[in-house]
């Protein structure tokens, strides 16, 4: 399984998602994890981003919205109590992975 984060340039949120995913990646040592720096719009779409950060599980963002476009802007995720949140929870991330390695 591969996973990338894409932010752009001191993102807030990263330091956040880097500690979830650590938390969550522990159950998974095997695991790839590469971070880029996504600095225009050109960039956004090429990667698929949908704000910052996002992250892609094998080329794919599980947290995608239906018609949500590529954007360089912070992106919010529901939380489980229906609250946002700058990076998915790490049950969110977990389910994520697990989805992955599923299919």
């Amino acid at each position: 399984m591969e996973l990338t984060v894409l932010a752009v340039p001191d993102c807030p949120n990263v330091a956040v998602l880097q500690q979830r995913l650590a938390e969550v990646l522990a159950d998974w040592p095997g695991v790839t994890l590469q971070w880029r720096v996504i600095a225009d719009v050109a960039e956004a779409v090429r990667w698929r981003m949908h704000g910052s950060p996002t992250l892609l599980v094998n080329g794919h963002d599980p947290f995608a919205q239906a018609g949500s476009s590529p954007a360089l802007a912070c992106r919010m995720y529901r939380a489980e109590d229906g609250s946002l949140d700058g990076v998915p929870s790490v049950a969110a991330l977990r389910q994520a992975l697990e989805q992955a390695i599923a299919a």
